[in-house]
């Protein structure tokens, strides 16, 4: 059309490719500023800035081209049957299945190659195996993919990969032949017997481990239930392979941290404890929700920082360009037009509530004051009558200020993240019209597995017992005493690809509690929004399982018997009621908006 904007035009020719490539004429493609996501036909690809820099429209393609080959080469029903049940060897069978597709369809097509290298690039940026300083740090499923791409196309890995897998390459070519696979690279069945026994050879599962669907035969039974199959378990089949890995490392960490104060894991053995490194590909960069018993808390518990060095507290504005945010917002008040109607209705209903506790009211038949003109008929009937008057009394209604602290850590990507930023945002416009300050902070790390505090430590020799092993980031998107209409950009930050990462949640309690005692106002709330239990890798891995939630249960444990601050937690598909006193769960990231306006209101009516 002729008001198509050059992105939109990008958009439909990316989307037509795709469904070309695929050979499906159903296929939806979207820009996400998210984390690039493939459900069954609807594809999520990241969204290029409006000039269409070369580099960026790049990685859109390649991400577009690997979604569209998987659909047309890839039997998810198949995949899903045969795929080993441990974490690591299933990350590994994903990984190895994935440079079969990639590999076998851009076979020919220079131009798709060049997309899907791109594209790797990119997961490269925040992948540990750029990072890693020896082979247990090197995540098992990005490097199995390298190699297994350079065996089926003979393409060499990007450079960026190649000092960490220097230091598996030699090993893993001592265990197993990588360059069989190259012989069934046009079936899937046969490909992923050979998959079967070099996870074998690796010793990631045993022979009795192996499923009966990767077996040879069958063959007539699959013909029917692999059609029907496609089509029942096309979208939820796709969508288990990055799903079960981290259900799987879940538990594995549940079950590890009931040994947790009792067993220290030192630096080289945090791969040993929690199983292979390779758990840790795309989906393996979310940190895990633990959902842990209650653990003991001793009251002489030290929790140290090994260095704040490189700590920062930032607003938002600091961390991405004007026009950067303006277009994380627009995508944000798109996203959810239709939750933005809903939220609105219930902020205005505690918009009443709130002004209803502030309104004035009269003391009548007074001697002095104002005169009550609605009794002055009275005075005309009997003249006798002294004229009234009323004095106007304000209902006591105490400063407030409220603080929202949104857990800005991985695994609140996609819905719950987008839900807790346009909450936040109503949430703020109407307190204001209230009268009620509010301030909107965030909390993560500045990079996945320590970061640069990690760095340090591993210079300075490995001491035991570091304490915490990351490098936090506390961001401000809306200051207390900031009007709404300078900080609405700021809150698309949550939006951007790679903002969130993990998260410490008792030191981001503390930074919140330390900012609202500096308030003036005589009464503070503090509302925490998380998924989950506190959870860095780095962190855990050199202390007790439960280092950082024994810390948290002791944040809040202060604050709710020592400090003026009323405390009140909203937990996303996670029990937060373990910790806080004053919590609700919720099971459905939708019922957030309307959670966040009946914990507040509640907490005005009990005043």
């Amino acid at each position: 059309m002729a008001n198509d904007t050059p992105l939109d035009r990008f958009k439909a020719v990316l989307g037509g490719t795709a469904r070309a490539l695929s050979d499906e004429a159903e296929v939806e493609l979207a820009f996400t500023a998210d984390t690039p996501t493939q459900s069954g036909k609807h594809l999520k690809v990241p969204m290029p800035a409006r000039t269409l820099p070369a580099d960026q429209v790049a990685e859109a393609r390649g991400f577009a081209d690997g979604f569209a080959l998987r659909l047309r080469l890839h039997d998810a029903g198949l995949h899903a049957r045969a795929a080993p049940v441990d974490a690591t060897a299933r990350a590994v069978f994903d990984a190895v299945e994935t440079a079969r597709i990639e590999a076998l369809g851009s076979r020919g097509y220079q131009g798709i190659a060049d997309n899907l290298a791109t594209a790797l690039d990119v997961k490269l940026r925040a992948d540990p195996l750029t990072r890693a300083r020896n082979r247990s740090e090197v995540p098992l499923s990005t490097a199995l993919q390298l190699l297994v791409r350079e065996a089926l196309t003979g393409a060499p890995s990007p450079v960026a990969a190649e000092p960490g897998l220097a230091l598996v390459r030699d090993w893993i070519g001592e265990k197993t032949d990588l360059g069989a696979l190259a012989l069934a690279l046009d079936d899937q069945r046969a490909f992923q017997q050979l998959a079967t026994r070099l996870l074998q050879d690796l010793e990631l599962v045993e022979g009795d481990q192996v499923p009966e669907d990767s077996d040879e035969g069958g063959e007539e039974e699959e013909g029917q239930e692999g059609q029907e199959t496609d089509e029942a378990d096309e979208g939820d089949a796709e969508q288990s392979e990055g799903d079960a890995q981290m259900e799987q490392r879940g538990q594995q960490r549940e079950d590890q941290s009931s040994e947790g104060e009792s067993q220290q894991l030192e630096g080289d053995d945090l791969d040993d404890a929690e199983g292979e490194p390779g758990d840790e590909g795309e989906e393996g960069m979310q940190p895990v929700r633990p959902n842990r018993p209650p653990a003991d808390m001793s009251q002489a518990f030290d929790y140290r920082v090994w260095t704040g060095d490189f700590d920062e507290v930032i607003a938002a504005t600091e961390l991405c360009d004007a026009e950067e945010l303006a277009r994380l917002r627009g995508y944000l008040d798109q996203q959810l037009v239709h939750l933005q109607s809903a939220v609105s209705k219930l902020a205005n209903r505690l918009q009443r509530r709130l002004m209803a506790q502030q309104s004035r009211s009269w003391d009548f038949d007074q001697d002095e004051g104002l005169l009550d003109a609605a009794r002055l008929a009275r005075v005309v009937v009997n003249p006798m009558q002294s004229l009234s008057y009323k004095i106007e009394r304000d209902t006591e209604f105490r400063d407030t200020v409220v603080t929202l602290l949104i857990d800005n850590s991985g695994s609140m990507r996609g819905r719950p993240i987008s839900i807790a930023a346009i909450s936040a945002d109503i949430l703020a416009r109407t307190l204001e019209r209230c009268g009620v300050k509010t301030e909107i902070l965030g909390f993560t790390t500045r990079a996945w597995k320590g970061g640069q505090s990690r760095e340090t430590w591993l210079a300075a020799g490995r001491p035991p017992q570091p304490g915490r092993l990351n490098d936090v980031r506390h961001i401000v998107y809306k200051m207390a005493d900031e009007p709404w209409r300078r900080a609405r950009n700021s809150l698309g930050l949550m939006m951007r690809e790679g903002l969130l990462k993990e998260n410490i949640d008792g030191e981001a309690l503390l930074w919140a509690h330390t900012r609202l005692m500096a308030r003036p106002e005589d009464r503070r709330i503090l509302m925490v929004i998380s998924d989950g239990a506190p959870v860095d890798d780095s962190t855990l891995s050199v202390n007790s399982g439960s280092y950082l939630e024994r810390h948290l249960r002791q944040v809040i444990g202060w604050i709710e018997k020592k400090s003026p601050v009323q405390l009140v937690a909203i937990g996303i598909g996670h029990d937060v009621t373990r910790y806080y006193s004053r919590a609700v769960t919720i099971m459905d990231a939708e019922q957030l908006g309307g959670t966040i306006i009946e914990q507040l209101a509640s907490l005005f009516d009990a005043e």
